[in-house]
């Protein structure tokens, strides 16, 4: 059976959660079946079937917010919450 292929919110839409220091609160859920993005009350919350095990979540979720926002991996860097659901993330221009 195919993959469904990802579908991401507008990049504008994701933009403008992005606060004047260049940072993005996402809300992570590792190890799910299927990869997916959505807009929930105020934050990105995105869904990674990668295991949140050696930073893998981590980087899975930094490479799904730079396709989404049409950048490249390099300008998003995880400033908080290594370890937790609630990341921040600081996007470069």
């Amino acid at each position: 059976m195919a993959r469904r292929k990802q579908a991401f919110p507008p990049a504008h839409d994701i933009e403008t959660l992005i606060d004047e220091r260049g940072q993005l609160k996402v809300r992570v859920t590792p190890g799910t079946r299927i990869d997916d993005m959505s807009l929930l009350e105020g934050q990105l919350a995105v869904k990674t079937r990668a295991k949140p095990q050696d930073g893998a979540a981590n980087d899975a979720v930094m490479a799904v917010v730079a396709q989404a926002l049409g950048i490249a991996p390099s300008r998003v860097e995880l400033v908080r919450g290594q370890t937790s659901r609630q990341k921040v993330l600081r996007i470069t221009r």
